[in-house]
């Protein structure tokens, strides 16, 4: 039997104009990890990582913090795990502007849209722009894991994805209906882990959303969402 362990990326670059970078932050919640993976000796038969450029420095975060040299893990990138276009999916339902940041409520009111953009998207009412319609998603995630799965039994393989693919692969799994997957990808932090058991039959659920290698007060400022 064998393990993947689904992370999501660190923290990004949340209202800068490329978000598609990990804050100081963000590198620092991939280092830890690594280090938590390190005291633990756990190593892993296979590294596999969407193609988004926080996806990348999260892995050179867990790589630094397990003590291994730059590039020394062959990595499977895979684009069928990178995360929707929030803008896009906003977009679809609220072509206007949105408020900036630094206005109050902003921050909910762009949670909100972006939650009702979800909804209209899984349940085939929008297509945003730029971005298959949810069942091809869905589909692209479920076909890369079993792949993974296919190729590693008894084997130990970390993923590196962000919150809609972990989220998907959750609802996937335990036939979730839309309003609970979209709970699930608000909810898993940044850098949390997900295991799930490599059977024969397929993946099997053991643990979502956690944070081990932040299990202390020390590094209670470093449980981020966004």
């Amino acid at each position: 039997m064998g393990h993947l362990y689904l992370v999501r990326h660190g923290q990004a670059s949340f209202g800068a104009d490329n978000y598609d970078q990990l804050s100081e932050l963000g590198g620092r919640q991939s280092e830890r990890l690594g280090q938590y993976f390190a005291s633990k000796g756990r190593a892993f038969d296979t590294v596999v990582t969407g193609s988004l450029v926080r996806h990348t420095q999260t892995w050179a975060g867990i790589e630094r913090g397990l003590g291994l040299p730059p590039g020394q893990c062959t990595v499977q990138v895979e684009p069928g795990l990178n995360e929707y276009d929030s803008h896009a999916v906003i977009n679809a339902i609220n072509p206007g502007p949105l408020p900036a940041l630094s206005e109050p409520g902003a921050y909910q009111t762009y949670f909100r849209l972006l939650r009702d953009g979800l909804r209209a998207w899984m349940d085939g009412v929008v297509t945003p722009v730029g971005m298959p319609d949810y069942d091809t998603f869905r589909s692209d995630i479920v076909e890369v894991l079993k792949r993974v799965r296919d190729n590693n039994a008894g084997k130990r393989v970390l993923v590196v994805s962000s919150g809609g693919p972990i989220s998907t692969t959750i609802g996937y799994l335990l036939s979730t209906p839309a309003e609970t997957t979209i709970e699930l990808n608000y909810q898993i932090r940044n850098t949390a882990l997900t295991e799930c058991r490599i059977t024969s039959k397929g993946l099997r659920l053991v643990s979502f959303n956690a944070l081990p290698h932040l299990d202390n007060d020390a590094d209670a400022a470093l449980h981020t969402h966004t």
